[in-house]
């Protein structure tokens, strides 16, 4: 069956800083930005969030709307950035940078998960919701959108731009994944 992705609506952090696993809120825009993307989702039979409040919020209004019931998994959660959460983007060390780069897949110059862990453990969860009788959205973050389109698991499948409140359907139409091997 189907699994449709939802990045969560806009947070109340801008994308100038690191918030990964930070547990942050939403804007006060998000009674607008959820109307708008609840809007375009279509009839599903089960809902998934990450824990992290500024996914599961939006879940949650959509789990009460549809009246299912809503499941949290930590599988879904963002990356976790270790000692970068919550920095501004331009005052994490160059040379951090640098070492991640280098190593995309598999350096953790911040203390937190490699991108290779989160591709992993979304692919385990993505797999899963795929083998149930009917669609399932999972309400996430860009991080764990981008790990499931990660076919290959290059840098450049990991630069996949998705908007706030939009949706993605997984596996999507070439209807491959990837080893990240």
């Amino acid at each position: 069956m189907a699994v449709i992705l939802m990045r969560h609506t806009r947070p109340v952090f801008g994308s100038d800083y690191c918030y990964g696993n930070l547990d942050i809120g939403l804007a006060d825009t998000f009674d607008a930005d959820a109307a708008a993307a609840i809007a375009l989702l279509p009839t599903v039979e089960h809902i998934v969030s990450s824990p992290l409040q500024r996914a599961r919020q939006l879940a949650q209004k959509i789990a009460e709307q549809r009246e299912l019931p809503l499941a949290v998994d930590p599988r879904v959660s963002e990356m976790d950035f270790g000692a970068w959460e919550g920095l501004p983007w331009a005052s994490v060390s160059r040379d951090e940078l640098d070492a991640w780069a280098a190593d995309f897949l598999d350096a953790r110059p911040h203390g937190g998960e490699s991108v290779r862990m989160v591709w992993q453990r979304c692919q385990d969860a993505l797999a899963e919701y795929a083998s149930r009788d009917g669609d399932t959205l999972v309400v996430c973050h860009a991080g764990v959108v981008r790990a499931a389109f990660a076919h290959g698991c290059t840098e450049e499948e990991f630069q996949t731009s998705i908007g706030y409140g939009e949706t993605r359907r997984w596996p999507g139409d070439d209807n491959q994944t990837g080893d990240c091997e």
